[in-house]
C-alpha cells in the first residue's frame, strides 16, 4: 500500500515527519522509546485498509527536528499538530511511553475521542517511586556526558543478559544508539514515574488500555491501574502477549475498538 510523507510543523516551530497510509477515519500511532515513526508502519500497514493511519516521528528522532530545551508540553504540541493534521475525530494509539505522551495530552485537552494504548510504563506501586527517580537521574547524567551507550544499558538493564549481549552485537545497537538522546524524554513523560491518577481524571474520551499476558506484573498492574483512573477506561489482555506486542495480534483489537460508534 502507498505511504505519503510530508513535514508538519509543531507549536515551537519544530518540523515533525509525517507519513500516512490507507483511506478511512484517521488514527494517529505513536511511538514508544528508543523508536521513530518506522517502528509503529508494521501496524499502521495492518490499520492502513481500515482506517487512514498517520505515524511520525517525535521531536529528537528520525527525520524530526528538536528546537529548544525539551519539555513534556511541547511533545503534547507536537501531538496535536499531528492530529489536526489527521483531521476531526482522530483516534489515537499509543505504545508504551508513547501511550503515556498521548494520555498527558488527551488530559491537557487535545481532542481524542478513542485512545488506546499498550502498557503504559508507569509504576502502580509508590514504593518503587525512589528507584524510578534516582535511575532517572543516573540516564540524565549519561546522556548529559554523551555516554548514549551506557545510557541505553541502563534503560536496558532488566533485559535479560545473554539478551542483551545479543542485542549489544547486533547491528541494531547502533541504531538505538542514535535515539538512545532522547530516553530522559521518555522519563520526563512518566514523570515520577507512577500511575498520574489525579491528572487521568481528565481525560474525556474512551480509552482502551491492553497489556500482554505473558509482560512482567507489574506492567499488567499498571494496565489495569490506568483503565480504573480514566473516567471512561476499560482493560482488555492479549494472551502469550509480551511487551513486545506482536503487530497481527494487536491490530484487530485496535480495529474493533477504534471503529465502534457507542
Amino acid at each position: 500500500m502507498e505511504t505519503w510523507s510530508r513535514t508538519i510543523t509543531s507549536a515551537d516551530g519544530t518540523p515533525l515527519a509525517c507519513q500516512w497510509r490507507g483511506e478511512g477515519p484517521p488514527v494517529v500511532l505513536v511511538s514508544g522509546a528508543l523508536s521513530t515513526g518506522a517502528g509503529e508502519a508494521p501496524l499502521a500497514g495492518l490499520l492502513a485498509p481500515y482506517f487512514r493511519t498517520y505515524t511520525y516521528d517525535r521531536r529528537g528522532r528520525g527525520g524530526s527536528g528538536d528546537a529548544g530545551r525539551y519539555a513534556v508540553e511541547r511533545e503534547i504540541a507536537d501531538l496535536a499538530a499531528v492530529v489536526a493534521e489527521a483531521g476531526e475525530g482522530a483516534g489515537v494509539f499509543g505504545m508504551s511511553s508513547g501511550g503515556a505522551l498521548a494520555l498527558e495530552a488527551a488530559a491537557a485537552g487535545v481532542p481524542i475521542p478513542r485512545l488506546a494504548l499498550y502498557e503504559p510504563p508507569y509504576r502502580a506501586d509508590p514504593a518503587d517511586r525512589e528507584a524510578y527517580a534516582e535511575r532517572t537521574a543516573r540516564l540524565e547524567r549519561l546522556v548529559a556526558d554523551g555516554r548514549f551507550g551506557d545510557a541505553l544499558a541502563l534503560f536496558l538493564a532488566d533485559t535479560p543478559p545473554a539478551e542483551l549481549a545479543g542485542l549489544r552485537a547486533s547491528p541494531l545497537w547502533s541504531s538505538l544508539e542514535a535515539v538512545a538522546h532522547t530516553l530522559p524524554h521518555d522519563h520526563a513523560v512518566l514523570g515520577d514515574g507512577l500511575v498520574p491518577a489525579e491528572r487521568l481524571a481528565a481525560v474525556s474520551g474512551r480509552v482502551l488500555v491492553v497489556d500482554g499476558g505473558a509482560s512482567p506484573s507489574w506492567l499488567r498492574e499498571t494496565a489495569r491501574a490506568v483503565a480504573r483512573a480514566v473516567p471512561r477506561g476499560r482493560h482488555g489482555t492479549l494472551t502469550g502477549q509480551t511487551h513486545a506486542v506482536a503487530p497481527h495480534v494487536l491490530a484487530p483489537v485496535l480495529r474493533g475498538f477504534l471503529s465502534a460508534t457507542d
